[in-house]
């Protein structure tokens, strides 16, 4: 049986995914909690990449809030895909996968477990890139950013997605969760 490999994005209107509290702050809402939660229920195993490491290992450690994101990913089962980064990685429950990493998140995908949760644009773009990724669950707030990463620039593939679930918030987020389009 294989894992789900899943990835939660949240994104402007206009497509920028990176730095969300620049504009997803004032219309976060119940609706958009909920879905998270939701998705993280199915989670026991979450994959990233360096920068993304390095930016939460230097924050959620310190940070058990049983209401809060530190509770989940504290004691959770982390994979850390890195070709800079080195052993032993200071974050609890971390491990690196350096050698062949999409081979690595093949063979993870194949052991026995619940969802594998993942984030970071630039992994979640190669995830995609190697197909390993299985749902990606993508917050759209109600604004537009002006600048800032999009998931897929640059990217020169067409990739089609079937919209699984949708979802719109109280404050007009929309919560979709797209799977890739099987081939016929």
């Amino acid at each position: 049986m294989t894992r789900k490999l899943t990835a939660h994005l949240f994104s402007s209107v206009d497509g920028a995914v990176d730095a969300p509290y620049r504009y997803q702050f004032d219309s976060f809402d119940g609706g958009v909690a909920e879905a998270m939660t939701r998705q993280l229920a199915e989670v026991d195993a979450f994959l990233m990449g360096r920068v993304l490491y390095e930016e939460w290992s230097a924050y959620w450690p310190g940070n058990d809030d049983p209401e809060d994101f530190g509770a989940f990913i504290n004691p959770v089962a982390k994979y850390v895909v890195s070709n800079t980064l080195q052993e032993p990685l200071a974050w609890q429950n971390s491990t690196l996968l350096h050698h062949d990493p999409m081979d690595a998140v093949r063979a993870l995908k194949e052991t026995e477990g619940g969802t594998i949760s993942a984030g970071g644009i630039t992994l979640i773009r190669s995830l995609i890139d190697h197909d390993l990724l299985d749902e990606l669950l993508l917050t759209i707030h109600p604004a537009l950013a002006g600048n800032g990463r999009r998931l897929m620039h640059g990217h020169d593939q067409v990739t089609r997605l079937e919209l699984v679930e949708h979802e719109v918030t109280e404050k007009g987020n929309l919560v979709l969760t797209y799977r890739k389009r099987p081939r016929h």
